[in-house]
């Protein structure tokens, strides 16, 4: 069990150096210090040892990093690194692994540089559809650079070699300076507004950063962007980016390059016309070709040898569509006709003044229909009428009392039983031709209920 408290150097290394990874600050970090024991491997890769007055920190910058340094570091150089902190696992050390490397005293300049890059191209001026097409055969060329730099002659005779026949200016400036910015934009401005040109050319020759900067002022890439011409743009050497770069239509490596882009090779050029006649030449003579093989073809067809014998098949051809145009228009003509003779009859059928004497000899029918109707049923009341008077005058009470017959009455109802009158109370009898008033003296009632 003691034994498993104890860990390998290996481990333990392993975890310092993961220790240094998670921490954010050792991953990205920016010092200034003094390079010493500078040593350049075989490989390309470079150790050295960074220090200031009190401490010292061993290096290294491999050469995928130091391959794009644009001085040769050297013994006792004051310099600005950024890179990130780590453990050597062989060592057991912590040491510097260098991504960037400046001379001190530029450092501002290229902080100056970054903020003014990322500020650009946050509005937008590095888009690719802000840039402008360099037309392909320029007449009139503009160079904005300095008159007596190697630039300018790299850039006439490259021009001159390539392509004699294009006229070329020099707007001269200063590229170099505190005044050097003001004096490229103002030429870039002048130049857009004149439009006598069909591209610029801007650059200067290499140079360190300082001698580049004023191709890093915003106020030369402001110019660059509100151009109306499009811009090559020809800053330093290959390894040389400005901000002017980045702005441009077009970003040349170098000066001379910017002329090759600017205008074609004249021999290129007219080998490709040379090149483009023998093909109209060919597709002309194609066409021609063409165009007499269907001209001998129709000399040769039926129609041109035997016109005649053309002209009778058509007319014959007109004769037949004359016949079948004649019948056709014969048999249109009569259904037309029997349509219209349907429709005529149709209307003829319901015609209003026939409709209104029709409905009148109807309505005379239905009166007379409905008069005898009438007739009947009223003979058929009066017979059956007749027949309940018989009938009522046979059930009637004074037919009864003609025969003899009499009704009693006690206070308005007929006496129809002993038991509705008291001896005293008085009643009325009724007979054939009048009435009598009279009173109960006495009841006497049958055993058989008044029938006997």
């Amino acid at each position: 069990m003691q034994q498993d408290r104890y860990i390998s150097i290996t481990d333990l290394t392993r975890y310092i150096k993961r220790k240094f990874e998670r921490d954010q600050t050792l991953q990205d970090i920016w010092l200034r210090g003094e390079l010493s024991n500078v040593k350049f491997h075989s490989r390309g890769h470079m150790y050295f040892t960074v220090k200031d007055q009190n401490s010292r920190i061993n290096s290294v910058m491999f050469a995928g990093n130091n391959r794009f340094l644009k001085f040769r570091p050297e013994e006792g150089m004051k310099v600005l690194i950024r890179g990130e902190v780590s453990v050597y696992e062989p060592h057991g050390q912590y040491q510097l692994y260098v991504k960037e490397m400046q001379p001190d005293g530029i450092g501002n300049l290229y902080l100056a540089y970054e903020e003014l890059k990322k500020k650009l191209e946050f509005e937008g001026l590095f888009a690719t559809e802000r840039k402008q097409s360099i037309p392909t055969i320029p007449k009139k060329i503009g160079v904005i650079t300095s008159p007596t730099g190697a630039a300018v002659r790299d850039i006439l005779t490259t021009i001159k070699r390539r392509f004699p026949i294009a006229k070329v200016t020099v707007m001269p400036v200063l590229v170099q300076g505190p005044h050097a910015a003001p004096s490229i934009s103002k030429a870039i401005d002048r130049a857009s507004e004149l439009g006598l040109w069909d591209v610029l050319i801007v650059g200067r020759g290499g140079g360190s950063i300082e001698e580049l900067w004023a191709f890093n002022e915003e106020i030369v890439a402001r110019s660059i962007d509100q151009s109306q011409i499009p811009i090559i743009s020809a800053v330093g050497h290959e390894t040389d980016f400005t901000i002017a770069d980045f702005v441009a239509d077009v970003r040349a490596a170098t000066p001379t390059a910017a002329a090759e882009l600017a205008v074609p090779h004249i021999v290129e050029l007219q080998e490709r016309i040379t090149q483009r006649q023998l093909r109209l030449t060919r597709a002309i003579s194609d066409h021609v070709k063409g165009s007499r093989n269907e001209l001998n073809r129709l000399k040769r067809s039926y129609a041109f040898k035997y016109p005649m014998q053309l002209v009778k098949q058509k007319e014959q051809e007109l004769d037949r569509l004359l016949d079948h145009l004649q019948k056709s228009s014969s048999r249109t003509v009569m259904t037309k006709q029997d349509h219209l003779k349907q429709v005529h009859n149709r209307l003829q059928r319901n015609h209003p003044v026939k409709l209104h004497e029709l409905s009148k000899q109807r309505h005379k029918t239905y009166e007379r229909m409905l008069q005898k109707e009438m007739q009947n049923r009223l003979e058929q009341f009066k017979a059956r009428f007749q027949k309940n008077i018989g009938q009522l005058n046979a059930l009637s009470p004074l037919s009864i009392m003609e025969r003899g017959y009499s009704l009693a009455y006690h206070e308005g109802e007929l006496v129809k039983s002993v038991k509705q009158v008291q001896p005293g109370n008085p009643i009325s009898v009724r007979l054939k031709d009048g009435k009598l008033d009279c009173q109960v003296w006495g009841l006497e009632e049958s055993e058989n209920n008044g029938r006997e």
